[in-house]
């Protein structure tokens, strides 16, 4: 199988359907054999339900189910170990980030071994600003230089037989771990834009200082590892 698009689901009753359809029609562009799948971390509000309709009714498409929520972290360690495709990206359920992303990235796999997309300079709140600001600085602070991240990537699936990950709890310190390890080891990492737009409709789950705060504690204890 070429590719496994993993979609992120927690409380996303109202926008998941239009994500997976056009998530569907990107990957029909694209072409070859893929994979969708549908993580439904512990929803409360009808996700779960919504997301075993459309693996019975989109060609393709896969759920697994938390009993709980268990975070990003839990999802990111659940598709890292369920993927089937050589490649793998991960896109929230939220509509946040264009299908077509996986157009403009798929191809450059052939010469690449992760790509990362970041977010060029775009009009956000005040509050929304300084959190993305101060996490980046306490981030290169304790970590030391970094890959430009932000967002969507798309990696070799075979990078994760190479690592141990020893990031635990519910933040997305597991993907920066493996950023890094590839990044480290010397493995081609590519950095390119990629659009953002807003959510379909509800309102972020991670942008708080809640989540910095959690996602911070995870990387000190990164820190030992790296």
């Amino acid at each position: 199988m070429d590719l496994t698009v993993v979609v992120m689901a927690y409380n996303e009753a109202a926008n998941l359907e239009a994500v997976v359809q056009e998530i569907a029609s990107a990957l029909t562009v694209i072409g070859g054999t893929h994979e969708m799948l549908i993580i439904d971390d512990g929803s409360t509000d009808g996700t779960g339900e919504l997301a075993d309709q459309l693996q019975a009714a989109v060609e393709a498409v896969r759920v697994l189910h938390h009993p709980q929520n268990l975070g990003l972290g839990g999802v990111y360690r659940t598709g890292f170990t369920e993927a089937r495709g050589r490649y793998v990206t991960f896109f929230p359920a939220d509509g946040q980030f264009p299908a077509t992303i996986i157009q403009q990235f798929y191809p450059r796999m052939t010469d690449v071994d992760m790509v990362l997309g970041y977010l060029p300079q775009r009009k956000r709140s005040p509050l929304a600003e300084l959190l993305s600001l101060v996490e980046r600085v306490l981030y290169r602070i304790v970590l030391g230089p970094m890959p430009k991240f932000q967002g969507i990537t798309m990696f070799r699936r075979d990078l994760l037989n190479q690592f141990t990950l020893h990031s635990t709890g519910r933040g997305w310190a597991v993907l920066m771990e493996l950023i890094l390890r590839v990044a480290r080891a010397g493995h081609h990492v590519e950095s390119i834009p990629t659009e953002i737009r807003p959510r379909l409709s509800g309102a972020s789950k991670v942008n708080n200082w809640r989540t910095i705060r959690a996602n911070f504690k995870q990387i000190l204890y990164l820190r030992r590892y790296l």
